[in-house]
């Protein structure tokens, strides 16, 4: 469904909207009937870049895509507009070697090579200063510093995108963040305008549905899986092609936090995944990663199993295309410098080396450009290159000269190519032989039009496909936040829209949003026979390794605990002792410890401390495992818990603790525990 123009009815009820005051336009701007260009066009079309044929590539030529794009990226300084909360860490990545069959790029190709890399890790929305725990997309960009120039992997953890056309992205972010008269709500989409434009614009339906999933409050950046959401072209030594698209699988498993617990620690502790990640390597409990490919043949139509692989609102199931393990990445070093590494790394999809080519995909065109211009903008001119974390670890001879923040000293007087006078020390230009980049030769040709191809058009089976793929927990998470958002929203029009894009996906999840925000069921024509893809779950019988695992003992030190503690150590699990006062052994006091840091908990001593019983009834509603030791039994019973209960421990080892961790939650526990809102994420 494309964006209308309102009706002169829209236009009444806006006289009496509660963001009524938010439409006002400014006094004396922005006040034609039509849209234009900052000089006054107007334009036919803000929705599509202008292509050499609906498949072709993106134009330069396409003066308003550059505009529009070129302002969003200029709209705010220093900070990011959007990725401006992130953390990162620097790490090893070593290849298998088995990718050689499908790239030349020695870093994929070689076997055991190892390559340096850093990792930044962001949400989208929220500003610096923002919470780690809030519902969204995160960024997972890494950057491979290999010798034969700097790779950059610039992804989320989700595999889709709202949009198909990168001419919309500045629309998508303003649509998403704040609004713009209080600049409230911060970091979060429960707001009118977000639902507004995604009601509109149905190609975001796949997307908002993954947004919607467990999979947009992870437990932490080491149980989030990543993905390059667009579809590359690799070359191999022959110059043969395949189409890929990237993943990486984290070896702890894809786990979430319960909404209301990501809800909690946003409070107790914003920086709750920034010092996840750099607690955990400063204790040697190392994130880890492994890259995968899904491998698909470069065919004329640029499709696979019906699947528009230039399309990034798709995504082409794993039991269609397996994903191929190609190397490992060990996340093993800190920041020294938050400002010079993590918020200084300028990341780039152009950033490419030989063996690695784009594709047409539309979105990935327009970030061609909107990289290379936001670091322009970000860090003042076109020598961030020379900063520490950006430099190439292959030699570069580059020609450029001058600038802002230019450091180099460059000495002679020739920059330019081919010349006569700097004799062999000058660059020369390196052909296939000596690792230059050369572009597969590709046939380019079409109209020039503002369109997509008719395969883009398919904006539910998708969406359907992920719902019917996740567990009956995930499927009430996903109802639950979509009820929660719609609700945020003060205009029932925007509702009632939304509504009607779900029913185009799942009758019974509509149903149910419906009687959450007592609204009419609206019927829709949701995709019928569809095959769900098991890959896309979070939660399966798997048991998952507990490395960063946290446990709480609450009661003072003892052999006991000391026993425990030094056996689940032993399995990269942090055991943290919770007393009423502090002293030798004990890591938090009943004072400062809440029940969002651990991962499992155990009672042993008695007690009726309030924020005790607090802690004890989060972890009980949050699903998590909960050992009892002795006297603990009392304080169970005064916090109103069933001994009986699944996943209530009693005397639990550290075998027994390691077996609970590695289910991540006590699913059995969770249908006790409705219809209580706050039931326990995956």
């Amino acid at each position: 469904m494309e964006p209308t123009v309102p009706s002169p009815k829209a236009k009444e009820d806006a006289e009496t909207s509660p963001v009524k005051e938010s439409l006002a336009p400014a006094r004396g701007l922005q006040t034609g009937d039509y849209l234009t260009t900052a000089q006054g066009l107007r334009l036919p079309d803000t929705d599509h870049s202008l292509k050499a044929g609906p498949r072709g590539p993106s134009l330069l030529e396409d003066f308003h895509l550059r505009e529009k794009i070129t302002h969003f990226d200029h709209e705010r300084i220093p900070e990011r507009v959007v990725h401006a909360r992130g953390s990162g860490a620097y790490g090893t990545f070593t290849a298998y070697g088995n990718a050689a069959s499908v790239t030349k790029a020695g870093f994929l190709a070689e076997k055991g090579l190892e390559t340096d890399v850093f990792v930044r890790f962001s949400t989208v929305l929220g500003s610096r200063g923002s919470a780690d725990t809030v519902r969204d997309t995160r960024g997972f960009a890494v950057k491979f510093y290999t010798a034969e120039g700097n790779f950059d992997l610039v992804g989320n953890n989700m595999p889709v995108f709202f949009i198909q056309d990168a001419i919309k992205f500045p629309d998508i972010i303003h649509a998403a963040k704040w609004h713009p008269d209080r600049e409230i709500p911060q970091a979060q989409t429960a707001h009118d305008t977000f639902w507004d434009f995604v009601s509109l614009h149905t190609e975001a339906t796949h997307h908002v549905f993954w947004a919607m999933s467990d999979r947009a409050v992870p437990r932490s950046y080491r149980t989030m899986e990543g993905f390059g959401v667009h579809t590359f072209r690799l070359v191999n030594a022959e110059g043969e092609t395949a189409l890929v698209k990237f993943h990486w699988k984290p070896v702890a498993g894809v786990h979430s936090l319960a909404w209301e617990e990501a809800q909690i620690t946003a409070g107790v502790d914003p920086d709750f995944h920034r010092r996840d990640l750099a607690d955990s390597i400063d204790a040697g409990l190392f994130y880890e990663f492994e890259l995968g490919i899904q491998v698909m043949p470069d065919s004329d139509d640029e499709t696979f199993e019906g699947i528009d692989l230039l399309d990034p609102t798709k995504i082409v199931p794993e039991e269609l295309a397996p994903v191929q393990p190609v190397g490992k990445l060990v996340l093993n070093r800190n920041p020294d410098n938050f400002h010079a590494e993590t918020e200084q790394i300028a990341f780039h999809l152009g950033h490419l080396v030989p063996g690695i080519e784009v594709t047409n995909d539309p979105l990935l065109q327009g970030r061609l450009f909107s990289y290379l211009d936001t670091q322009l903008s970000r860090l003042g001119g076109p020598n961030f290159a020379q900063l520490p974390i950006n430099r190439s670890q292959a030699p570069v001879n580059d020609n450029h000269r001058d600038g802002l923040h230019q450091s180099v000293v460059h000495r002679g007087i020739v920059a330019y190519l081919p010349n006569s006078l700097a004799g062999p020390e000058g660059p020369v230009p390196a052909g296939p032989e000596n690792g230059g980049y050369v572009h597969v030769p590709k046939l380019v040709h079409g109209e020039k039009v503002r369109a997509n191809p008719v395969s883009f058009a398919d904006h539910y089976s998708q969406a359907a496909l992920f719902y019917a793929s996740l567990s009956p927990i995930e499927q009430d998470h996903m109802v639950e936040a979509f009820t929660f958002e719609l609700s945020k929203c003060y205009e029932q029009a925007i509702r009632v829209r939304m509504l009607g894009v779900l029913a185009n996906v799942n009758a019974e999840l509509t149903a149910k949003v419906a009687a959450g925000l007592g609204l009419p069921v609206p019927e829709g024509k949701p995709p019928v026979n569809v095959t769900p893809s098991p890959a896309l779950a979070q939660i399966t019988d798997r048991v998952w390794p507990i490395t960063g695992r946290v446990v709480g003992v609450i009661g003072a030190p003892d052999k006991q605990a000391e026993k425990l503690q030094k056996a689940l150590e032993a399995q990269g699990v942090v055991v943290r002792v919770i007393s009423p006062v502090g002293g030798p052994g004990v890591e938090r006091t009943f004072q400062t410890a809440r029940s969002v840091e651990f991962d499992a908990v155990i009672v042993a001593t008695a007690t009726t401390d309030l924020q005790m019983m607090v802690l004890l009834q989060e972890a009980y509603r949050h699903a998590k495992p909960i050992g009892v030791w002795g006297k603990g039994e009392q304080t169970l019973a005064n916090a109103g818990i069933d001994l009986k209960a699944p996943g209530i421990l009693p005397d639990p080892d550290a075998k027994t603790i390691a077996a609970a961790l590695g289910a991540h939650r006590v699913w059995d526990r969770v249908p006790l525990l409705k219809p209580a809102a706050s039931s326990a994420g995956s």
